[in-house]
């Protein structure tokens, strides 16, 4: 319990203390604003290392995508990972919800970054066009763009269907997809305390080329990062 408290209380004083150092950056080139969210990544490490003595492995740096377009499709149990992976990949993009945009000063980072928000509670212009949406955030930048298939953070033993948009985000966007498998739910689960002495393990796995009919894409990468958490597990 005093473990979580120092957690909580120290990680969301360094997010915070984060922000407002950075805030200059809204003004300057995006580059700056996407090394703040890098530090992020390692702040959130840190924090994890020091007040829940937890480990880290990454494995699979050798199948990360590289001189070629691609997007990550991410298994999602934590807020880790929306941090974090940021210091894997190129400051990936991300889908999400509309709502994140409308917290003051954090919400301006993921705006100035070029965050593709959906409003999941209703029927919009920009929801109906948010396919047209990625594929030109996907064509004008290098950065990739990360999906999380099971559309909400879950339970580490949770093994819901991945979501049918992730099928058709594949088909338009016609290039490579990044599977990644992360147990973070295991240390830093959606509900319920944190859990100190445990390991996350980040791997990276083996590219999915374009060409597949969604249905098939959504079944591949499902079964691989699905077999890969129970391996972790």
């Amino acid at each position: 319990m005093i473990r979580n408290t120092f957690f909580l209380f120290f990680f969301f004083l360094g997010i915070i203390f984060i922000s407002i150092l950075f805030l200059p950056s809204l003004l300057l080139p995006n580059k700056i604003v996407l090394f703040g969210g890098k530090i992020f990544g390692y702040w959130s490490v840190f924090c994890l290392k020091i007040f829940l003595n937890t480990k880290l492995e990454i494995k699979g740096k050798e199948n990360i995508i590289k001189n070629t377009k691609f997007f990550i499709a991410s298994s999602h149990q934590s807020m880790f990972e929306t941090f974090f992976l940021q210091t894997i990949f190129n400051s990936p993009k991300f889908i999400l919800k509309y709502e994140l945009l409308k917290i003051p000063v954090f919400g301006w980072y993921l705006s100035k970054i070029g965050s593709i928000s959906v409003n999941r509670n209703k029927i919009s212009k920009d929801n109906l066009g948010l396919l047209d949406k990625i594929k030109t955030a996907s064509e004008k930048s290098n950065r990739p763009i990360i999906i999380f298939p099971q559309g909400t953070r879950v339970l580490p033993d949770e093994r819901i269907p991945f979501k049918k948009g992730v099928g058709r985000i594949y088909n338009e966007l016609n290039i490579k997809c990044q599977p990644v498998a992360i147990n973070s739910g295991t240390v830093w689960p959606k509900k319920g305390g944190l859990k100190p002495n445990r390991k996350i393990t980040i791997s990276i796995l083996e590219p999915v080329n374009p060409g597949l009919n969604p249905t098939d894409f959504i079944n591949l990468i499902q079964t691989r990062i699905y077999s890969e958490l129970d391996k972790m597990n």
